[in-house]
């Protein structure tokens, strides 16, 4: 299981507005990669926004990850203060409920 991690500063006041492009634009995008299993959002108190999704190949991931950075600087750029990062590995822990 391989994670694929993008982060990046959104303008304050903007979460809504980040839930409804991410759910009608990233979603759609890496959901269609080969292996894609999940995908999760979360919104930080900092306006912090780190999205999450989970691969079963490192290369999906790295996919995934090239994938969403285009369609972030594309999409996103007016909602957000600064570049977006992005990184993917293995998972070393999980677990479920």
């Amino acid at each position: 299981m391989y994670a694929a991690i993008r982060q990046a500063k959104a303008k304050s006041g903007s979460a809504e507005e980040l839930a409804r492009r991410i759910k009608e634009g990233a979603v759609p995008i890496i959901s269609d990669v080969d292996g894609f299993r999940a995908y999760y959002v979360v919104y930080a108190g900092d306006d912090t926004v780190t999205a999450i999704s989970i691969f079963d190949k490192f290369e999906q991931a790295e996919e995934a990850n090239r994938r969403a950075i285009a369609w972030i600087e594309k999409d996103l750029g007016a909602l957000l203060a600064g570049d977006a990062r992005a990184a993917a590995g293995p998972v070393i822990v999980h677990t479920l409920a």
